[in-house]
């Protein structure tokens, strides 16, 4: 007789944004004349550039022609792709990564998933809070979170790491030593930025305990002030200690073709192995490699066109961003986020629960955005809204909600 993995049961209701859908999409069948604004969910709405569209066409020219076909993508990704990579994101920046250290996927979320794979299900993880809901369902599902306290809406064997207005929303050294430690910066959800001398406390912390950092830097491209880093590689002795999560899906708009990569430089041992190596077997037994034709986009992005057009893509985003932040500001929210990252964490209205103001909102005025309590315990009595809209129906959303 056939059984289930039981660590799935442990789960918590559905994923986050299936639930949101949910909710909108009854909603939109109960009114259909309703123009419902969306700030919800972390989708790009803005096409794919030039430069990259050009690639896309090229490569697929070349799958139409046999001495130009490409079957099999290498496992760990093609050469000219882990090349364009290492020199503009980690050589261009000061960071001691080699290609070959570059894994190419189809995405960060992907990864951040299936990287707990390579560790014992005994280790111990800790996990900001609020926190992106995949770090911790992945590790669920792995068995390592023990059962769920209804109570306090956690579950007891990982260490949650309050990030809150009094610091900042900064994760703080927890007192309790983890053994694998997920950080995200820029945050999602919160939008705010660790600086390079509070990352370099953790790489320390991470050296001494014998503990991996796994660093999500999908939001790197956002990044505006000189003082925070755009890599944990630019912190001394990262090398170490920490894995590296990367994705093309919120600087190039990569959402709807998927592509990103993880680094993991060949120094990070644990018990006398390298995750560089488990990793590399992981893939190639699990994973048959990004397609050729996006692999080719992703190598646009970094021509001197596809940087251009990606820093105007970002710009068009953080000129939404702007727009919420300075908006929910003068209608008298207090809002963070927004300056080094698309995404806006506003406290929400005294006495409502995140969910009490998702459907105040989508009833009222018909905007869509993100409940903190999605995002763990410390995100209740926070909203999260997302910069990656359309400008005019952002600009729409912000004097609807003035106007509430």
């Amino acid at each position: 007789m056939a059984k289930i993995n039981q660590d799935y049961t442990n789960l918590q209701g559905s994923y986050l944004f299936s639930t949101i859908a949910k909710k909108v999409a009854a909603f939109s069948a109960e009114n259909p004349d309703k123009k419902i604004i969306r700030l919800g969910i972390g989708d790009v709405t803005r096409p794919l550039t030039p430069t990259i569209i050009e690639s896309l066409h090229k490569s697929v020219d070349e799958m139409a022609r046999k001495e130009t076909f490409r079957g099999y993508a290498p496992d760990l990704g093609y050469d000219f792709l882990r090349k364009a990579i290492c020199e503009n994101d980690y050589v261009a920046r000061g960071c001691a990564i080699s290609a070959d250290e570059i894994f190419v996927s189809d995405g960060a979320k992907c990864d951040s998933g299936n990287i707990q794979e390579i560790f014992s299900r005994d280790n111990k993880i800790a996990v900001c809070d609020p926190v992106y809901p995949v770090y911790v369902d992945s590790n669920v599902m792995a068995g390592r979170s023990g059962a769920y306290d209804t109570a306090l809406g956690r579950y007891e064997n990982i260490i949650y790491m309050p990030c809150t207005k009094d610091n900042r929303f900064t994760p703080q050294l927890p007192t309790e030593t983890p053994d694998i430690i997920y950080l995200c910066s820029p945050n999602n959800p919160t939008g705010e930025a660790m600086k390079k001398a509070e990352l370099q406390k953790w790489v320390d912390y991470a050296n001494e305990k014998g503990a991996v950092i796994i660093f999500d830097a999908a939001y790197e491209a956002y990044i505006h002030d000189e003082d925070v880093p755009h890599s944990i590689y630019e912190c001394d002795n990262a090398r170490t200690c920490a894995i590296e999560l990367r994705s093309f899906s919120k600087n190039a708009g990569f959402t709807g073709v998927r592509l990103g990569f993880t680094v993991i430089p060949k120094d990070l041992m644990v018990e006398g192995v390298s995750l560089h190596s488990l990793w590399a077997r992981r893939h190639s037994t699990k994973y048959n490699g990004a397609p050729y034709i996006i692999q080719r986009a992703g190598e646009a992005v970094y021509s001197e066109s596809g940087k251009k057009e990606v820093k105007e893509l970002v710009g068009y985003y953080m000129r939404n961003a702007s727009l919420i932040l300075n908006g929910l500001t003068s209608a008298g929210y207090e809002v963070y986020g927004g300056v080094n990252a698309p995404y806006i964490w506003l406290k929400t209205p005294a006495g409502m629960t995140s969910w009490d103001f998702f459907d105040y909102l989508l009833r009222n005025v018909n905007i869509v955005g993100t409940p903190g309590a999605g995002f763990g315990p410390n995100g209740e009595g926070y909203f999260r809204l997302t910069a990656f809209g359309d400008y005019d129906a952002t600009v729409e959303a912000i004097e609807r909600i003035k106007k509430m």
